[in-house]
Parts: structure tokens; sequence; C-alpha cells
């Protein structure tokens, strides 16, 4: 028995071996057959065909188009056709079969010729070529670097020249050339030191594995000069170091403090990144308890933000999963996936290199059941995954699921379709092997050209710098001729500034002047103000009138203490000024009851917030209108008060009275009452004359007899102009 099961067994293998031959050499011959290719090159605007341009099978046959622009060459399947000429940039295209090659191209006109002709009004181009260079940047590297390679050369300054290496090493590193972004970012560093590139430098470092260089420049970086985000960012790119070196806790402590301040400044993607990653090496480390708590979080949080950061999330913890044979919970996990992945997929498109795509869940979830041994469950989803990746072209998974396929029939005891499994994985593997030899040819001729570029861009760059240096030569020679005029215009200016601050000198001694006379005129009035205030109290008192007299010097209390805490400032709110007129109007008609009556009218319309006035400017006025003129009046007067708005930047104060008027009251003074008078309003007109030479016409005053009778009065208009 046990020999006829291993004689089974060697036939089985003989079989698969010849099948495998026959299908390798059917292959090979397919490979190596030898056809016509049929084309023709036409410009893509006009339709015209182009004649003489280069046709060659790279390491083969070579011919050029004719007239017409047409052209037949000898070639085999995987061959690679170059098509060039002077006017348009290369084509390169990989044969498949002796399908006719119609090639459309455009001519290859300068990129910065375009934008000069559209900036030429304009002096500076350095800004939109930069622009160009980055709306390039993912779509066409060779145009992109050959935007940055005119950018500076219209370069200014170093802080230019650092802006244009910062954008060449983002293209270096979006294309995946390392090296190169490394180079850049170091030049863009000498020109101008900036934290957003020293962090780009230190991520190109990790990406080209230079780790220890990555971690000197993060510990090199200022964190206090860095804002929240760069700061994460510069936590997680320590870790990101860190675990690839295979220091795990360092990796979790960097993380962990790049979480602390995502956390605190709530950047809520980032405290998601940080749990993963933290659950990530944790699981490097080997403490599986750790890293599943963390996975757990990051999963929470992953569902509070976008659909497809919730599934990515879900992804990793599959994988986790799988590392730590929980494969029930795996197969959970991505078959949530699955169900999730029918929205996204037509929210957004998932490129072959992604790995949320459903052919490689479905592979994996077909591993899985695999390795429980349920052959039964695996085989429709590794079938399931070999479907999808052949209908999106990912010949990768493809073969691994075709692989996977054959070894879970062959355990499963199914053998024939395990022999068919296997023919069709060596058969992908051919194409596989047939496309990554072309990407890799591709990608050398890619790099090849990228380096060239750089080349050049260092060349120019070497000789704008001797450029430079004649140029300082010539700087120098020119420099003592120049020195003289420098010398003279120095004078120039010196003695301009010395005139400049001259007149500013004498302007702040004029407003020094301005206040200490302001000053001096307040500290002359207020002690006028109190001595016939009291002069009040005193008849009261005399009159032995004490209630009178200390109701009245409560009132005046109240009076005082307002018009001192006013006495230094040049201009008070007018709210202030009506409740000190108030205050003191009461007290004056409280001694002349039987002689005036009064009223303070304010215009409901007036926002007295607004306007702001000189303290006791006002209140001489009154003071005059009741002592001079009302006090004589045989009948009992009339003393009105009444503000109003008459523009909506000016108001009106108006005082009037029907008193004696200014000629009988003059007549009726005495020498000494005239001389004190005089004084007090002289006092008024000088600080009004200061105020507005300070405040440029702020206020007016005018007075005017009041009526034409017997007893005229006086009236008096003060205008008032808002700051």
């Amino acid at each position: 028995m046990q020999s006829a099961i291993r004689y089974f067994w060697v036939l089985c293998l003989l079989l698969c071996t010849l099948l495998v031959f026959g299908q390798d050499s059917t292959s090979y011959l397919n490979q190596n057959q030898t056809f016509t290719i049929r084309g023709s090159v036409i410009e893509s605007d006009t339709r015209d065909p182009i004649q003489n341009v280069n046709i060659q099978v790279n390491g083969g046959a070579y011919t050029t188009t004719d007239i017409f622009g047409e052209f037949r060459i000898q070639a085999k399947k995987g061959d690679e056709l170059i098509i060039k000429h002077k006017d348009f940039e290369t084509v390169y295209y990989s044969i498949q079969s002796n399908e006719r090659i119609k090639v459309e191209v455009e001519p290859n006109e300068d990129k910065t010729d375009k934008l000069k002709k559209s900036f030429s009004s304009r002096a500076e181009l350095f800004k939109p070529l930069i622009d160009s260079a980055e709306t390039y940047l993912k779509a066409d590297a060779k145009k992109s670097i050959q935007f940055i390679s005119d950018a500076l050369a219209e370069s200014k300054s170093a802080k230019q020249n650092g802006e244009a290496y910062e954008v060449l090493g983002d293209i270096y590193m979006f294309w995946r050339q390392y090296d190169l972004a490394v180079s850049n970012y170091r030049i863009s560093l000498q020109n101008l030191k900036a934290n957003t590139v020293q962090l780009k430098l230190a991520r190109a470092y990790k990406q080209n594995k230079n780790y220890q260089e990555s971690l000197e420049v993060y510990n090199a970086i200022d964190k206090n000069a860095l804002s929240n985000w760069q700061l994460i960012q510069l936590y997680e790119g320590l870790g990101d170091v860190y675990l690839l070196t295979g220091m795990y806790q360092q990796a979790i402590d960097s993380y962990d403090e790049g979480l602390k301040v995502a956390k605190k400044h709530l950047i809520t993607p980032k405290v998601t990144d940080l749990n993963s990653k933290i659950a990530q090496a944790y699981n490097a480390k080997g403490e599986t308890q750790q890293a599943e708590a963390f996975f757990n979080k990051s999963m929470t949080l992953a569902n509070t933000e976008n659909k497809k950061r919730a599934i990515e999330e879900k992804v990793k913890v599959a994988d986790f999963q799988g590392e730590v044979n929980n494969f029930s919970d795996e197969i959970e996990l991505r078959k949530e996936v699955l169900n999730e992945l029918n929205d996204l997929e037509q929210d957004s498109i998932l490129n072959n290199e992604s790995a949320l795509t459903p052919q490689k869940q479905n592979y994996k979830i077909g591993r899985a059941y695999a390795s429980q041994s349920d052959y039964g469950n695996a085989i429709p989803y590794l079938q399931k995954s070999i479907e999808e990746a052949d209908r999106k072209e990912d010949l990768v998974v493809q073969k691994d699921a075709t692989r996977k396929l054959s070894e879970v029939y062959r355990d499963a005891g199914q053998f024939n379709k395990a022999l068919v499994a296997y023919q069709d994985y060596v058969e992908l593997v051919d194409k596989l092997y047939a496309l990554k030899e072309q990407e890799i040819s591709q990608a050398a001729r890619f790099s090849k050209d990228l380096v060239s570029k750089q080349n050049r861009i260092s060349s120019l760059e070497g000789d704008r710098a001797l450029s430079e240096s004649k140029y300082q030569l010539t700087v120098e020679q020119s420099k003592r001729q120049k020195l003289i005029i420098y010398s003279l215009i120095g004078g120039l200016l010196l003695l301009l500034v010395t005139a400049v601050l001259m007149f500013k000198y004498i302007k702040q001694q004029r407003l020094a002047n301005n206040l200490l006379a302001l000053k001096s005129l307040r500290s002359q009035m207020n002690p006028h103000f109190i001595f016939n205030a009291l002069n009040s109290v005193n008849s009261f008192i005399a009159s032995n009138d004490e209630r009178t007299a200390n109701k009245y010097l409560t009132d005046f209390s109240l009076l005082m203490r307002a018009v001192l805490e006013n006495s230094e400032a040049d201009f008070i709110p007018l709210e202030k000024e009506i409740e000190l007129l108030q205050l003191y109007t009461k007290l004056e008609h409280f001694r002349f009851k039987d002689k005036f009556d009064y009223t303070i009218n304010v215009d409901e319309n007036i926002t007295v917030q607004d306007f702001v006035i000189p303290p006791m400017l006002l209140q001489p006025y009154i003071e005059n209108a009741v002592w001079h003129g009302l006090r004589y009046k045989k009948t009992k007067g009339q003393l009105d008060i009444m503000i109003a708005q008459t523009k909506p930047d000016t108001i009106s104060i108006t005082i009037t009275d029907d008193g004696i008027g200014r000629e009988k009251s003059k007549a009726l003074k005495t020498t000494n009452q005239k001389k004190q008078n005089s004084k007090g309003m002289g006092n008024i007109k000088k600080r009004v004359f200061i105020l507005n030479d300070m405040y440029k016409d702020k206020v007016d005053v005018c007075i005017s007899n009041f009526k034409a009778e017997e007893d005229t009065g006086t009236k008096v208009v003060v205008t008032l102009k808002k700051d």
C-alpha cells in the first residue's frame, strides 16, 4: 500500500515537470517569435506626418519614418520600441503583439519660454516657475525639475534658492530618489534655515536608510521653535527610525510623546496614527497584549474619522491578528473590510499598491482559512482573489493567490486541480518576470534621466557661483568710485535726519510748553472756583443757617472731588462734564433760588460717550451768567443750558441767560471784580487757543447778547468736534 502511494506521488511530480517544461517551452517559443510592426508618427494638433523619426528596438533593428510618417520594423513580444526625434520628447513603447501603432506627439516647446511670454510684463518669474514645478511634481518629474532649473536661473536671493531646492527635494522624495532628496534638502538648508526642511531632511535620511543621520537631524531641531503639528511630526519620525533599527522601547517612548501633544491640542488624526504605531512597536517587541490594546484604541478612533481611514486601521489590526494566529478574528475583520470597500471604491480609486484592494483581502481571508485547514471556505475566497486580480491586472496578488490555491487543492487531495493551478502559477511567474524586467529597465532609465538633470542643475549652480565671483570682482573695482558718491549722499541724509530730529524736538518742546501752560491755567482756575464756593458756604454760616450750610457743603465736597479728579486731564468724557454742570448749577441755584430758575437739556440723539471736552470749560460761563447777569436782575431770571448735535461729528453747547447783560454788568463791577473777571475769561481764551493748536480746531467759543431788550442777557455757544 505504501509503495503504491509513493509511486502515485512520483508519477504526479513527473507529470507536473513535463507540463511545466512544456509550458515554459511554449512560452519561450512564443516570446522569441519575431513579427513585423507597422506604425506612423504624426503631430497631435495639425495631424501632419513627421519624417526622419528614429525608430529602434532595444538591442535590435533600426529604421526611420518616410515622408508619410510611416515605418516598419522587425520585433518580438516584450521588446521595447524607442521613438526619438529632436522636436519632441523620446517615446518608449512595450510591444505585446504585431498591432499597428500610431504615435501622436506634441512639439517640444520650452515651457520656460511660454512662461516668459505670459509674464513678459513682469520682472519676477521665480514664483510662477516654482508654482509650475509643484503642479507637475506628481505628474511629470522631468517637467517639474526643468521648472526648478529655470527658477534657479531667475533666483535673486538665498531665500529663493532655499525654496527652489526644497521643492526639488520634494520631487525626488515623491519619485523615491531618496539620495537626491537628501542632497537637495541639505543645499536648501545651506541657503535658508527652516524647521520644515529639517524635518523633511530627517525623513529623507530615514527613507534612504541613513538611520543615524536621521536621528542626528531630528535631535538637533529646536523643539521650542516648532508648531504643534511639527512637534508631533518630529516625535513620530523619531519613533519610526527607532522602530526600524530595533530600538522598540525608544520608539514607544517617542510615539507616546507625540501622542501627548496630539491629545493636548486635539489633533485627532495623529492621535489615531500614533496609537496604531505604538501598537506596531509593542507587537515588534513581542508584547502582544499591549499591542492588541492599542490596536483596539486606534480602530475605535479611526471609526470616528473618514471611511477610508477606518478601513485602513481595520486592515492593520487584521494583519496583527494573522501574525499572532488569531485567524478567526482576522477573517471576521477582513470580511467587514470587504463589505465596506464596496462603498469606498465608488468614492475613490484604489491602485494595486494599496493594502485595501479587494483582491488582497480575499487572498488573505483564503490564506487564513487555509491556516485553519478549512479548505472548503479557503478555495472560494482564493478564486475570488484571482478573478479580481486578473480584472485589475494585479499580477503580484494573482500569482500569490494562484500558488496558494494550488497548495490548498493539494492539501485537500484534489491533485488534478492543484496541477492546473500550479501551471497557471508558472505562467503568471513568467509574465511577472517579464513585467518586472521591463519596470526595472524603465526605472533605471528614469533614474538616469533624473541624475542627468540633477547634474545639469549642479553644473548651472557652479556656473552661477563663478559668475557671482566675477561680479564681486567688478563690484570691488567700482567700490572706490561709488564711495565718494555714497559719502555725499550720506552727508545729505545726515543733514536731513538732523533737520527732521530738530523739527521733532521743537515740536515736542512746543507740546510740552502747551501742556505746562494748560496745567498752569487749570491750576489758576481751580482756586478761583474754590474761593467763590467757600464764600457761599461762609454766607450761609454767617446767616446762622447751619443746616443749609451743611447740605451745601456736602454737595460742594462732591463737586470738589470730581473737579480735582479731572484736573490733570486735557479732556474728559462729555458725560462727566454734564454731571459736573448739573452739580455746580444746582449749588448756585441753591444759593440764589429767588434770583433764577434753570434747565439743562441734552438732545436724545447724542451719544455722549463719543465726545470729550476740556474739564471746567463750561463752568466759568455759567458762573458769569449767575454772578454777573442774573444776580443783579430785578425780576427772577432764567438760565438755560442746551446740548444739541449739529453734524455727525459736531455738537453745540449753548448757555443762555436773560440777565442784565455784559455792558450793565461791567458798569456795576468794582475795579477788583473787573480785574478778576478779565483774568478768568482770559484764562479760558488761552486754554481754548492752546487746545485748538494741539488738537486742530477742536473747540470753538462764541459769546453774544441773548436778546435786544433792556436786560439783553448773554448767549455763549461752545462748538465741540469729535476725535
